[in-house]
Protein backbone atom coordinates (compact mmCIF):
# COMPACT_ATOMS: atom_id res chain seq x y z
CA UNK A 1 0.00 0.00 0.00
CA UNK A 2 2.86 2.39 0.78
CA UNK A 3 4.27 2.13 -2.77
CA UNK A 4 0.83 2.69 -4.24
CA UNK A 5 0.30 5.71 -1.98
CA UNK A 6 3.55 7.22 -3.18
CA UNK A 7 2.45 6.66 -6.78
CA UNK A 8 -0.87 8.41 -6.04
CA UNK A 9 0.85 11.43 -4.47
CA UNK A 10 3.39 11.60 -7.28
CA UNK A 11 0.55 11.54 -9.83
CA UNK A 12 -1.35 14.39 -8.17
CA UNK A 13 1.81 16.40 -7.57
CA UNK A 14 2.56 16.19 -11.28
CA UNK A 15 -1.02 17.23 -12.14
CA UNK A 16 -0.87 20.26 -9.85
CA UNK A 17 2.75 21.24 -10.58
CA UNK A 18 3.61 19.82 -14.01
CA UNK A 19 6.93 21.68 -14.37
CA UNK A 20 8.25 21.44 -10.82
CA UNK A 21 10.56 18.60 -9.77
CA UNK A 22 8.94 16.16 -7.34
CA UNK A 23 10.57 16.54 -3.92
CA UNK A 24 11.59 13.70 -1.65
CA UNK A 25 8.23 12.39 -0.40
CA UNK A 26 7.16 10.02 2.36
CA UNK A 27 3.58 8.92 3.10
CA UNK A 28 2.57 6.95 6.17
CA UNK A 29 -0.52 6.05 8.16
CA UNK A 30 -0.42 7.46 11.67
CA UNK A 31 -2.53 6.75 14.79
CA UNK A 32 -4.10 10.18 15.19
CA UNK A 33 -6.90 10.60 17.70
CA UNK A 34 -9.21 11.70 14.90
CA UNK A 35 -9.54 11.67 11.11
CA UNK A 36 -6.57 13.96 10.63
CA UNK A 37 -4.28 14.18 7.62
CA UNK A 38 -1.18 16.37 7.58
CA UNK A 39 1.37 17.48 5.01
CA UNK A 40 4.56 19.38 5.84
CA UNK A 41 7.48 20.66 3.82
CA UNK A 42 10.76 20.60 5.75
CA UNK A 43 14.14 21.26 4.15
CA UNK A 44 12.75 20.44 0.72
CA UNK A 45 11.16 17.17 1.86
CA UNK A 46 7.41 16.49 1.89
CA UNK A 47 6.12 14.48 4.85
CA UNK A 48 2.53 13.20 4.70
CA UNK A 49 0.68 11.51 7.53
CA UNK A 50 -2.78 10.02 7.02
CA UNK A 51 -5.10 8.86 9.77
CA UNK A 52 -4.90 5.09 10.15
CA UNK A 53 -8.71 5.07 10.08
CA UNK A 54 -8.28 5.56 6.33
CA UNK A 55 -5.97 2.61 5.81
CA UNK A 56 -8.71 0.55 4.17
CA UNK A 57 -10.21 3.42 2.19
CA UNK A 58 -10.99 2.93 -1.52
CA UNK A 59 -8.33 4.18 -3.89
CA UNK A 60 -10.65 6.92 -5.15
CA UNK A 61 -10.74 8.34 -1.60
CA UNK A 62 -6.94 8.16 -1.30
CA UNK A 63 -6.74 9.95 -4.65
CA UNK A 64 -9.01 12.66 -3.25
CA UNK A 65 -6.88 13.03 -0.10
CA UNK A 66 -3.68 13.35 -2.13
CA UNK A 67 -5.23 16.05 -4.30
CA UNK A 68 -6.63 17.98 -1.33
CA UNK A 69 -3.42 17.93 0.72
CA UNK A 70 -1.18 18.89 -2.18
CA UNK A 71 -3.58 21.60 -3.36
CA UNK A 72 -3.61 23.11 0.13
CA UNK A 73 0.17 22.91 0.40
CA UNK A 74 0.74 24.74 -2.88
CA UNK A 75 -2.32 27.01 -2.69
CA UNK A 76 -4.12 25.54 -5.67
CA UNK A 77 -7.88 25.30 -6.16
CA UNK A 78 -9.35 22.10 -4.73
CA UNK A 79 -11.48 20.24 -7.25
CA UNK A 80 -15.05 19.89 -6.02
CA UNK A 81 -15.26 16.22 -7.02
CA UNK A 82 -12.36 15.37 -4.72
CA UNK A 83 -13.60 17.39 -1.75
CA UNK A 84 -17.10 15.91 -2.13
CA UNK A 85 -15.82 12.35 -2.39
CA UNK A 86 -13.65 12.73 0.71
CA UNK A 87 -16.35 14.46 2.75
CA UNK A 88 -18.89 11.76 1.91
CA UNK A 89 -16.50 9.00 2.91
CA UNK A 90 -15.52 10.38 6.31
CA UNK A 91 -19.16 11.29 7.03
CA UNK A 92 -20.33 7.73 6.44
CA UNK A 93 -21.74 5.96 9.46
CA UNK A 94 -18.95 3.40 9.68
CA UNK A 95 -16.10 5.92 9.59
CA UNK A 96 -17.90 8.32 11.94
CA UNK A 97 -18.32 5.50 14.48
CA UNK A 98 -14.64 4.53 14.23
CA UNK A 99 -13.57 8.14 14.65
CA UNK A 100 -15.76 8.53 17.72
CA UNK A 101 -14.25 5.41 19.31
CA UNK A 102 -10.68 6.47 18.57
CA UNK A 103 -11.23 9.93 20.05
CA UNK A 104 -12.32 8.22 23.23
CA UNK A 105 -9.46 5.71 23.29
CA UNK A 106 -6.60 7.89 22.10
CA UNK A 107 -7.63 11.44 22.75
CA UNK A 108 -6.18 13.23 25.73
CA UNK A 109 -8.54 15.56 27.50
CA UNK A 110 -7.28 17.68 30.34
CA UNK A 111 -10.24 18.11 32.66
CA UNK A 112 -9.97 21.06 34.99
CA UNK A 113 -12.39 22.43 37.54
CA UNK A 114 -16.00 23.55 37.17
CA UNK A 115 -15.56 26.11 39.94
CA UNK A 116 -14.01 29.29 38.55
CA UNK A 117 -13.08 32.53 40.26
CA UNK A 118 -16.54 33.98 39.56
CA UNK A 119 -18.83 31.28 38.18
CA UNK A 120 -19.47 27.64 39.13
CA UNK A 121 -20.31 25.75 35.94
CA UNK A 122 -21.82 22.75 37.72
CA UNK A 123 -24.21 25.00 39.63
CA UNK A 124 -25.17 26.75 36.40
CA UNK A 125 -25.71 23.39 34.66
CA UNK A 126 -27.93 22.13 37.49
CA UNK A 127 -29.97 25.34 37.52
CA UNK A 128 -30.54 25.23 33.74
CA UNK A 129 -31.28 21.51 33.86
CA UNK A 130 -34.07 22.11 36.37
CA UNK A 131 -35.51 25.14 34.53
CA UNK A 132 -35.45 23.90 30.94
CA UNK A 133 -34.96 20.12 30.95
CA UNK A 134 -36.97 19.04 34.01
CA UNK A 135 -33.76 17.77 35.55
CA UNK A 136 -33.61 14.91 33.04
CA UNK A 137 -30.17 15.56 31.52
CA UNK A 138 -27.42 13.52 33.12
CA UNK A 139 -24.66 15.95 34.00
CA UNK A 140 -21.44 15.28 32.07
CA UNK A 141 -18.08 16.46 33.29
CA UNK A 142 -17.95 20.21 32.90
CA UNK A 143 -14.89 22.41 33.10
CA UNK A 144 -13.37 25.76 32.34
CA UNK A 145 -10.86 25.69 29.47
CA UNK A 146 -7.16 25.70 30.20
CA UNK A 147 -6.62 28.95 28.30
CA UNK A 148 -8.53 32.15 27.63
CA UNK A 149 -9.90 31.46 24.14
CA UNK A 150 -11.99 33.95 22.19
CA UNK A 151 -12.28 31.69 19.14
CA UNK A 152 -13.80 28.59 20.71
CA UNK A 153 -16.18 29.84 23.38
CA UNK A 154 -17.55 26.44 24.35
CA UNK A 155 -17.96 22.90 23.07
CA UNK A 156 -19.33 19.52 24.01
CA UNK A 157 -17.00 16.58 23.42
CA UNK A 158 -19.11 13.40 23.17
CA UNK A 159 -16.05 11.14 23.06
CA UNK A 160 -15.10 12.22 26.58
CA UNK A 161 -18.59 13.34 27.68
CA UNK A 162 -17.39 16.76 28.78
CA UNK A 163 -18.56 20.35 28.31
CA UNK A 164 -15.73 22.89 28.10
CA UNK A 165 -16.37 26.63 28.47
CA UNK A 166 -13.73 29.22 27.62
CA UNK A 167 -12.15 30.79 30.68
CA UNK A 168 -12.71 34.19 29.06
CA UNK A 169 -16.21 34.08 30.60
CA UNK A 170 -14.99 33.61 34.18
CA UNK A 171 -14.76 37.34 34.83
CA UNK A 172 -16.76 39.82 36.90
CA UNK A 173 -17.45 41.94 33.79
CA UNK A 174 -19.17 39.01 32.04
CA UNK A 175 -22.95 38.91 32.67
CA UNK A 176 -24.23 35.64 34.05
CA UNK A 177 -26.68 35.41 31.12
CA UNK A 178 -23.75 35.04 28.70
CA UNK A 179 -22.26 32.14 30.68
CA UNK A 180 -25.66 30.51 31.05
CA UNK A 181 -26.28 30.78 27.32
CA UNK A 182 -22.98 29.05 26.46
CA UNK A 183 -23.75 26.22 28.89
CA UNK A 184 -27.37 26.00 27.66
CA UNK A 185 -26.19 25.75 24.05
CA UNK A 186 -23.87 22.87 24.91
CA UNK A 187 -26.64 21.17 26.91
CA UNK A 188 -28.71 21.18 23.72
CA UNK A 189 -25.88 19.25 22.06
CA UNK A 190 -26.36 16.67 24.81
CA UNK A 191 -30.06 16.47 24.04
CA UNK A 192 -29.70 16.59 20.24
CA UNK A 193 -26.51 14.73 19.25
CA UNK A 194 -24.96 15.22 15.82
CA UNK A 195 -26.71 13.08 13.21
CA UNK A 196 -25.88 12.03 9.70
CA UNK A 197 -28.42 13.05 7.06
CA UNK A 198 -27.33 11.46 3.85
CA UNK A 199 -23.65 12.37 3.60
CA UNK A 200 -23.87 15.50 5.73
CA UNK A 201 -23.48 15.94 9.46
CA UNK A 202 -26.40 17.80 11.01
CA UNK A 203 -24.95 19.70 13.98
CA UNK A 204 -27.78 22.14 14.73
CA UNK A 205 -31.01 20.41 13.80
CA UNK A 206 -34.29 22.34 13.42
CA UNK A 207 -35.32 20.99 16.84
CA UNK A 208 -32.04 22.26 18.31
CA UNK A 209 -32.51 25.72 16.82
CA UNK A 210 -36.13 25.94 17.92
CA UNK A 211 -35.32 25.01 21.52
CA UNK A 212 -32.38 27.41 21.63
CA UNK A 213 -34.87 30.26 21.23
CA UNK A 214 -36.46 29.29 24.56
CA UNK A 215 -33.49 30.81 26.39
CA UNK A 216 -34.99 33.98 27.90
CA UNK A 217 -31.87 36.17 27.74
CA UNK A 218 -30.87 35.05 24.25
CA UNK A 219 -30.57 38.55 22.75
CA UNK A 220 -28.65 39.93 25.73
CA UNK A 221 -26.21 37.04 25.55
CA UNK A 222 -25.73 37.35 21.78
CA UNK A 223 -25.09 41.09 21.98
CA UNK A 224 -22.38 40.48 24.55
CA UNK A 225 -20.85 37.66 22.48
CA UNK A 226 -20.68 39.92 19.41
CA UNK A 227 -18.78 42.52 21.42
CA UNK A 228 -16.49 39.81 22.75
Amino acid sequence: MTDRLLQIFHQHYRELRPRAPIPDLTVEFFPFANVNNTIRLREGKLRVRLSDILEGAPETVLQAIAHILLAKMYRKDIAREHSTRYRRYISSHDIAEKAHLLRHLRGRKRIGLAQGRIYDLEAIFDDLNFKFFRGLLARPRITWSGNVSRNRLGHYDPAHNVIVVSRVFDHSRVPRAAVEYIVYHEMLHLKYPVKLRGNRRCIHSPEFQAEEKFFPDLETAKIFLKRL
